[in-house]
């Protein structure tokens, strides 16, 4: 390319280097996305351990007990025997069987004796799978094959098992089998979408292999980075959805734009270094925005939210550097060989969206009914969340119908927190002999006289005899409102007047309510950092592209806007119970504690994608000197389709998500499903024009004080001689 050719803005620098480097690019793409695979392979990932999570009082009580030497509990195993009548004499006989079964099994170590429920109705049987407790789900099968078979027997009785074995297996063979649905689908979805989008068998691949291999890539980054922040198992879960929705967006805005130039006449090369100048530089702001986002989570310090943001940044800026390095390599490359293979009835010389651009012209023809009936919808749809609660994730978040779920509801019915019970921590000089027993007894008797802790109470003391654990179960279940005022009870009286009375004793409670109700706490005091961070530093990348104070502000309110309308879905679907039987989950008391702050922060951050593509279109017909309604019509129309076809992506792999087993994988589906949605339809198309229509002019108010931010061009740079040239080979 001529040296003297005048561009401006890294994409642009990038796109002409890789065109006229493109051998070196596209080679050196796929030699850093093997490179990092292999070396990631041979590095291993860092997986978080106990000792990595835990917040609050919780998490300290698990760190002393992971530090005082307790040997390693196997996982233990519940079964209930349950009869529709009080003393049923077929229960003991169906006990004994159970018992002899589970222990011909041989995989198993004693049954303990049975526990007979309040009502006289269940008789529950508690024992461990021997081993390790990480493995014991695979050597759980034939214990629930032999439990299985006294159902059979009984079919008058309830028999069912659960408990940690039982659990891990149910999750693992149902998230391990909805995942490789997932990895099976997505693809083919996103390929077949893109194939409607493009009629074209190469441009609808380009978009899929780059964001393929920049989840691949992202993915042995972070076995490096998990070095520094350790990686939770569904980091790379989080990965794959947000790099298959960043990468093909990326890479529709990019081709899109070099497809619409290509048609409106400009040579090749004059096409591509306009899509560099314009879409590229949309991609490089919608990364850079998105990765804002993602990087608030690290003000959570939680150990989960870290991992998830250090993933997502590694996905995202995989995918911005695959988008302005490779792809216009490849582009310049295909040239007009990027529409080979059309398909007849679906390739179009231009996509500019009939039916958006009738709804637009009459969105522009009423603006203010246009803006007042869509802020109404959105605030229809996001008034439940003004009820929206929060709880941990417990056995309700597994699917009600599989056998191990309805096993662990009816212990925790028949046996209030015999399934999670709250575990005690003392450490002191000393938790054996008299005082410490004394202690126990008073804990005991204080604890059942709430009416609020139950059976079975039970003592663990480490080797030392400097740690004990006791465990007493709660009312409730998991995280609800009944176990947490007994938690309250239990932290706040019970434990302080016995076993805090010890000489020299820290007392601690863990557990999973306890867990949970700390995590929450955590999260009450990091989130409004989290919005401050995101919101604010949004705001001023937005100021800075666009030199406009009015669409940095109006950018943050309609994303807000959308994420309110995800959190009110949320709570409609899944806190009040609609569609249980379609998406197969039990309505909870709360959403997944870590959903809202998770949720605002991705759906911010992609909401800024369509945001930044189609403002900058609006403000580059401006700056042609189109009046800003002509200007809005016209950025609109043209994006129209584009942003129809990467919504849809987005929606369909979102969607996917929907069909995994835990409710919150559920929760995460329709929540980003619902919000893209609507931010691609009533927000981009109706609230967004009618919004800029009625400011006018007003829309690129900057104050005088402010005169000093860099000007960023936004126009199509001029015709001058373009002409790309190879490096010689």
């Amino acid at each position: 390319m001529d040296s003297r050719e005048h561009v401006s803005g890294i994409a642009a620098r990038f796109a002409i280097w890789s065109a006229r480097h493109r051998a070196l690019a596209i080679v050196g793409w796929l030699v850093f996305v093997v490179g990092v695979t292999v070396l990631s392979g041979h590095l291993g990932t860092v997986q978080a351990g106990d000792a990595d999570f835990g917040n609050g009082e919780s998490g300290r009580a698990d760190r002393v007990i992971a530090d005082a030497g307790f040997p390693v509990r196997e996982a233990g195993e519940m079964v209930i025997v349950q009869a529709p009548a009080a003393d049923s004499p077929e229960v003991a006989a169906a006990v004994r069987e159970v018992t002899a079964a589970v222990q011909a099994t041989g995989v198993t170590g004693p049954v303990g004796e049975p526990v007979r429920s309040e009502d006289g109705r269940s008789m529950l049987l508690s024992f461990t799978v021997t081993g390790d407790p990480e493995t014991a789900k695979d050597r759980v099968g034939p214990v629930l094959d032999a439990v299985a078979a006294v159902q059979a027997k009984h079919p008058q009785l309830y028999v069912g098992q659960a408990g940690d074995a039982s659990g891990d297996k149910l999750i693992g063979d149902d998230l391990d089998e909805g995942l490789n649905r997932l990895s099976m689908l997505s693809i083919p979805v996103t390929l077949g979408i893109l194939l409607v989008a493009f009629g074209a068998v190469v441009a609808a691949l380009l978009p899929v292999l780059l964001a393929v291999t920049a989840v691949v890539a992202a993915a042995g980054l972070l076995a490096f980075a998990s070095r520094l922040a350790p990686a939770v198992d569904t980091t790379m879960h989080v990965m794959l959805l947000v790099g298959l929705a960043v990468g093909v967006d990326y890479c529709l805005f990019y081709i899109r734009r070099e497809r619409d130039e290509r048609r409106a006449g400009a040579d090749r090369h004059r096409a591509l270094v306009v899509a560099a100048q314009t879409s590229g530089r949309s991609v490089w702001i919608s990364g850079l925005t998105v990765i804002v986002a993602m990087a608030g989570m690290f003000l959570t310090r939680d150990t989960t939210f870290v991992s998830f943001a250090v993933g997502t940044i590694l996905v995202v800026a995989t995918a911005v550097l695959g988008s302005l390095t490779v792809l216009p390599a490849l582009l310049s490359a295909l040239g007009d060989r990027v529409d080979l293979v059309r398909i007849p009835g679906l390739y179009r010389k231009r996509a500019e969206g009939r039916v958006w651009s009738a709804i637009l012209r009459l969105v522009l023809r009423r603006p203010l009914i246009s803006a007042l009936l869509a802020t109404a919808a959105l605030g229809l749809l996001a008034f439940p969340a003004l009820d929206l609660r929060t709880k941990g994730e417990g056995v309700e978040d597994l699917s009600p119908s599989a056998p191990i779920t309805k096993a662990f509801v009816a212990i925790q019915t028949a046996f209030p927190g015999g399934s999670d019970p709250a575990e005690v921590v003392v450490r002191a000089q000393s938790v054996t002999g008299p005082a410490f027993d004394a202690a126990v007894a008073d804990f005991t008797r204080q604890a059942l006289a709430t009416g609020k802790l139950h059976e079975p109470v039970t003592v663990e003391v480490n080797p030392a005899g400097t740690v004990a654990v006791v465990r007493v179960g709660l009312s409730g279940s998991g995280s609800d409102r009944a176990s947490e005022e007994a938690l309250a009870v239990l932290r706040g009286t019970v434990a302080p007047a016995t076993l805090g009375t010890l000489p020299g004793a820290w007392v601690g409670v863990t557990g999973g309510t306890a867990g949970s109700k700390d995590f929450n706490d955590q999260l009450a005091r990091s989130m409004p950092l989290v919005f401050a961070f995101v919101l604010g530093l949004a705001f001023v990348l937005l100021l800075v592209s666009f030199r406009s104070v009015v669409v940095a502000l109006t950018g943050v309110v309609l994303n807000l806007l959308s994420v309110a309308a995800a959190y009110g879905m949320l709570v409609y679907v899944f806190q009040y119970g609609h569609f249980e039987s379609l998406l197969d989950f039990r309505a909870a008391d709360g959403i997944t504690n870590w959903m809202p702050l998770f949720l605002f922060v991705i759906l911010f951050g992609l909401s800024m994608d369509y945001h930044v593509f189609v403002v900058s279109r609006i403000r580059e017909g401006h700056d042609r000197g189109l009046p800003t309604r002509r200007a809005v019509s016209e950025g609109i129309t043209r994006t129209a389709g584009v942003i129809t076809s990467a919504a849809a992506v987005m929606v369909a792999v979102f969607a996917l998500f929907a069909t995994l087993p835990l409710a919150s994988t559920k929760q995460l589906g329709v929540g980003l499903a619902a919000a893209v949605l609507l931010d691609a339809t009533i927000i981009r198309a109706v609230l967004l024009p009618a919004v800029m229509a009625m400011l006018g002019e007003r829309n690129w108010w900057l104050p005088r004080w402010l005169g000093w931010l860099p000007q960023v061009a936004h126009e199509a740079p001029a015709p001058a001689e373009r002409e790309l040239v190879t490096a010689a080979r």
